[in-house]
């Protein structure tokens, strides 16, 4: 799937998992949602030289070059449904409890939403490294300052890679199977979708959006806010 559709998948995955998420209040729902939009995109760093690892420059591009070399390849070990999660969630959970560790993982996930949707945000900044890094650790900063050490990022970590995943698996490159692939290269293909066909920009990209706003009103405090205001103007008509 194209790098937008994965970073929208991620946000109504997100969106729609708050119910279970071990987040409380407003700004850590939101920085939920956000995490898992962005660590949607993760599994694409095993890809050196492409727009996700060129994000911050030689920041991302040199550890995406190490990614790639250690997953045997694009679209192999970071798109293992059983490895993925695994690896990346541990190197989370290693990073949580500390401030800075922990706002870098939340940085690399807003860095990498923004730049997948690039294509909906009004100028260039968060395609330029300096845009992209101010934009990022800056958004981090407001969401883990105000609360307490994100415990729950190893879990956004892991939905995110299995949202990226699921959604690579329904096109025709395919993902590995899990696990078998180290012994015999083998991929698991769903159905023939093209990546970038017009079923995934006209039908897939709308869903995602439109269930990212369903379930961000139904699961947060929006509703609360909005139901008031729509029972008073349906009772004004």
């Amino acid at each position: 799937m194209l790098g937008h559709s994965h970073a929208l998948s991620g946000l109504a995955v997100g969106a729609a998992t708050l119910p279970w998420a071990p987040v409380e209040g407003t700004v850590a729902q939101a920085a939920w949602i956000a995490a898992v939009g962005g660590f949607a995109m993760l599994p694409d760093l095993d890809s050196s030289g492409s727009t996700v690892s060129d994000m911050w420059g030689p920041v991302t591009d040199v550890p995406s070059g190490a990614i790639g070399r250690l997953a045997q390849g694009h679209r192999w070990g970071t798109h293992d449904a059983v490895l993925a999660p695994l690896a990346f969630g541990a190197l989370a959970l290693a990073a949580a409890n500390a401030f800075w560790s922990s706002m870098l993982l939340m940085a690399l996930a807003i860095g990498l939403a923004l730049r997948a949707l690039h294509f909906v945000i009004p100028g260039r900044a968060e395609n330029t490294v300096v845009g992209n890094l101010a934009l990022s650790w800056g958004g981090a900063w407001l969401f883990l300052d105000s609360m307490p050490p994100p415990a729950w990022l190893p879990w956004a970590v892991a939905a995110g890679v299995l949202t990226h995943i699921a959604g690579d698996a329904i096109t025709k490159q395919g993902v590995p199977v899990p696990l078998v692939w180290l012994l015999k290269r083998c991929r698991l293909v769903l159905t023939p979708l093209r990546t970038g066909a017009a079923l995934e920009k006209g039908v897939l990209v709308p869903l995602f959006v439109g269930a990212t706003l369903w379930f961000v009103y139904a699961n947060t405090g929006v509703r609360a806010v909005l139901e008031p205001l729509i029972q008073d103007l349906q009772s004004l008509g």
